[in-house]
């Protein structure tokens, strides 16, 4: 379980000066929940998942996970006691191949085992196992190898960044599926970052974040009709209604 008490975070925006990104966010996540957070662009979702992490350390509040205070924790602490994140845009590592990246995810992973994640998320192993996870990897390759990177862990808080950014029709459809799966085989808590309505229609439970605040929360039958329009026009614009356009992910 983790507790979320009044937490709120202020960041410098340079020449604009301090900006409160999140208010006074009270929250709880249950064990065993799959948890979906929408909302407009800007409204403070990729900074809650950062603060859950660690990468931002809260202006006010605190953090409990399973009862132990983790406000004053490093990212690597978290991480030891199974908080994962994966990264919308993450991290670039020049002379490190993608089979290392897996192996210090995990040591315990044979080479069946990374085979076949790397397979799950839509690479081929043998083209990916010696790339380099540098720039010749393209922005929806790095998310491929990050998510399976981030399942490689075994979490028991996983933490998924707009899995569908960057990435086709086919490889999104296979990221739904191993990461409902993933929930449903470990039991674990999970949380995604989403616009989809494949991840919103499939959760316990979703939250809408704007302005820094929870402005809604309850389950699918009680959100998903408040949110369905914008959802739906926001991928229209995208793929003008053609649901077999590769940007659409309806």
């Amino acid at each position: 379980m983790l507790q979320l008490e009044g937490v709120s975070l202020t960041l410098d925006d340079g020449d604009q000066g301090p900006r409160e990104v999140l208010n006074n966010i009270n929250l709880t996540l249950e064990d065993e929940r799959f948890y979906a957070f929408t909302g407009p662009n800007g409204g403070g979702k990729t900074s809650l998942a950062k603060v859950i992490m660690g990468i931002y350390q809260p202006t006010e509040g605190r953090l409990l996970h399973n009862g132990v205070d983790i406000t004053g924790m490093s990212i690597t602490e978290r991480a030891q006691r199974g908080i994962i994140y994966a990264f919308q845009n993450p991290p670039r590592f020049k002379g490190i191949r993608v089979s290392d990246l897996i192996h210090i995810a995990n040591t315990e992973l044979d080479e069946k085992e990374i085979h076949l994640l790397l397979h799950d998320v839509g690479l081929c192993p043998e083209d990916y196992l010696d790339r380099e996870v540098n720039n010749s990897l393209s922005g929806g390759e790095m998310r491929r190898v990050e998510i399976a990177t981030s399942l490689a862990r075994n979490g028991n808080l996983m933490i998924f960044d707009e899995p569908e950014a960057g990435v086709d029709l086919w490889t999104f459809q296979q990221l739904v599926f191993m990461i409902i799966q993933q929930h449903e085989r470990r039991k674990n808590t999970t949380m995604v970052i989403t616009h989809s309505e494949r991840f919103l229609t499939v959760s316990d439970e979703i939250m809408l974040i704007a302005g820094g605040e929870i402005a809604e929360r309850g389950s699918k039958d009680q959100i998903w009709p408040l949110i369905k329009d914008d959802i739906t026009c926001r991928w229209r614009d995208r793929c003008g209604g053609d649901a077999n356009d590769p940007n659409c992910y309806r």
